[in-house]
């Protein structure tokens, strides 16, 4: 992942900033012990030391693409894991990588695939991705995150370089996508997708963390404004253009989505990020919507999910472990008139069809929760 460093011994931060310790270590630090996310006086500052190794066409890593050999392991309520599954729908790789679901909480030993009946994935045979992580290397000293991707026959863990999957996907699975896939990694605006990326991390995708596990005021009150200053260069450059990087979806739209869509439902209020809600900012609020009803990406979010893992697993913001009922989501439906600014949200490609039967958010967990009370 493409987030800044941490290097304070074995501490190990996961995908979701969740902190892991790491196999034959003892919590040594605040960001070791179960629960804990807040150094005192401290900023929040993420490890980014993941595993690199890629699958690419020409296997030059030792992991050549095949489909139907690997697993990419996620877990909704993650907006990094959340990317992978977007991109993989986006591009119709279902049937070349297939997918395994971690539930949304879990203890100081990674996250568990407690959705699957026994807890135990049906694929890669295991109660932990932490396992996949061991049998890559016995004396893994970093985080356990998601996503990861796994090499099935193996049971080992490839990458779990989240920034980098993503892209992967685009460019290295190309003979698998289907027909009609959107190229969201045009080579002709790669330099301005990872000039607009770049910020968007800093102060939007990891300024919320920084937000919320900063350990003093002054951090806090730092990020905060670095937060909303980006979502207000945000709302400009997206007032007059549909998508962030020229007229179709591109990675870029991906990566700000996955903040957005939890900005309501866990930012604002968990991390304290509380200027103004989502729903308050109308560029980005009609943004985020039209992405939201375009397939391949509301369909994928689960706002229980979420918001689970967010108020009960940062037991040190959150001690009561309470989950909220709000907001409402009902409004990702409503109409959010971006058309008028033109553009092809898939550029010359086609919407990917309808999610399948097995990967399909339980009902009453997306922009139906207000229906079934589930808000």
């Amino acid at each position: 992942m493409d987030d800044d460093a941490q290097t304070t011994g074995t501490t190990s931060t996961d995908a979701t900033g969740t902190a892991a310790d790491a196999p034959g270590t003892a919590g040594t630090s605040a960001h070791d012990r179960p629960g804990v996310y807040v150094t005192p006086g401290a900023d929040y500052d993420r490890d980014t030391r993941y595993i690199t190794t890629r699958i690419t066409a020409d296997g030059r890593d030792g992991w050549p693409v095949e489909a139907g050999r690997y697993r990419l392991v996620v877990s909704r309520a993650c907006p990094w894991a959340s990317r992978a599954i977007v991109v993989r729908r986006l591009l119709g790789l279902e049937d070349a990588l297939s997918m395994g679901v971690c539930g949304p909480t879990h203890d100081e030993r990674s996250w568990t695939f407690d959705l699957d009946p026994g807890g135990v994935d049906p694929v890669l045979g295991i109660e932990r991705i932490r396992d996949a992580y061991l049998a890559r290397d016995p004396e893994y000293p970093r985080g356990i995150t998601v996503p990861a991707i796994v090499d099935v026959p193996s049971g080992k863990v490839v990458t779990n370089d989240f920034g980098q999957i993503t892209l992967d996907l685009e460019t290295e699975w190309t003979a698998h996508h289907r027909p009609g896939a959107p190229d969201l990694y045009p080579e002709a605006l790669r330099d301005e997708i990872h000039e607009v990326d770049a910020r968007v991390y800093r102060d939007v995708n990891n300024g919320v963390y920084r937000c919320g596990f900063a350990g003093s005021q002054r951090s806090y009150e730092r990020a905060y404004d670095r937060l909303f200053a980006g979502l207000d260069w945000l709302s400009e450059r997206l007032a007059d253009r549909r998508y962030l990087v020229g007229d179709a979806i591109t990675e870029a739209d991906v990566r700000l989505f996955t903040t957005l869509v939890r900005f309501d439902a866990v930012y604002h209020g968990h991390f304290k990020c509380n200027r103004s809600k989502l729903t308050e900012m109308p560029v980005l609020w009609a943004y985020a919507r039209d992405l939201f009803q375009t397939p391949g990406f509301g369909d994928t979010v689960d706002f229980v999910h979420i918001k689970q893992h967010y108020y009960e697993v940062h037991t040190d913001i959150n001690p009561s472990g309470v989950v909220p009922r709000g907001p409402l989501v009902g409004g990702w439906r409503t109409p959010h008139g971006r058309e008028a600014l033109g553009g092809r949200p898939f550029g010359d490609g086609t919407p990917p069809g309808p999610v399948r039967d097995d990967e399909r958010v339980a009902a009453g967990h997306g922009a139906d929760g207000d229906d079934e009370g589930a808000a």
